[in-house]
């Protein structure tokens, strides 16, 4: 992925081909039909009758279901000068998230808290939950959502310093094999000065 900041102009609300699903690495538009079939033939594979008038738009619900939980939302990644030279520590903390499981297609949720050291340049601070949804609205694993969210921010804003630390509950432990509920998984990106722990650093979860 490579989504290039230089020489953005102020206030540029941009429509960055670097960041078209195909530069990031992300599928093309959801087939509903396609999908919508296939979920009616896995509910006859697992033994459902799909003439069940309780099941009958069930392949429609569970498709469109999956289409809006993989698809993020349009927005503007506007970003500003930093005018003043602010040097402190910019972090956004828990911010909610949930994303699919590419192992089992089951969902796994929580919330992050994304930081970063300003450069030149400065997000507003909706796009630190905007980029979060922009990588987890896909079939994923927690440990690629942290480095994807972390390199982004490296990317956009070439910035002195990144922290990323997400922390979900995943439901395919909750549900399923080790039935593990409750139990959350962190992961954490930490990149030049928040690379080394200090005071910037410990204002994240450790």
């Amino acid at each position: 992925m490579s989504i290039s900041s230089a020489a953005l102009p102020d206030l540029l609300a941009f429509d960055d081909p670097a960041l078209d699903d195909a530069a990031l690495g992300r599928p093309g538009p959801v087939d509903l039909p396609a999908a919508q079939a296939a979920i009616a033939d896995f509910l006859r594979a697992l033994g459902r009758d799909a003439s069940d008038p309780h099941l009958l738009d069930t392949p429609r619900r569970v498709a469109a279901a999956y289409a809006e939980m993989l698809t993020p939302r349009e927005t503007n990644w506007t970003t500003f000068p930093n005018d003043e030279g602010y040097a402190g520590l910019v972090i956004v903390k828990d911010i909610p998230f949930h994303s699919l499981c590419q192992h089992h297609l089951l969902p796994f949720r929580g919330v992050a808290h994304v930081g970063y050291l300003p450069g030149e340049r400065l997000f507003g601070l909706s796009k630190l939950a905007r980029g979060v949804e922009l990588f987890a609205r896909d079939l994923q694993v927690q440990e690629r959502l942290t480095q994807q969210v972390a390199d982004w921010l490296e990317e956009t804003l070439s910035p002195r310093g990144v922290g990323v630390v997400l922390e979900a509950e995943h439901m395919c432990m909750s549900l399923r094999g080790v039935h593990t509920a409750g139990t959350l998984t962190r992961t954490s990106v930490f990149t030049g000065g928040l690379a080394d722990a200090g005071p910037l650093r410990s204002q994240f979860p450790q």
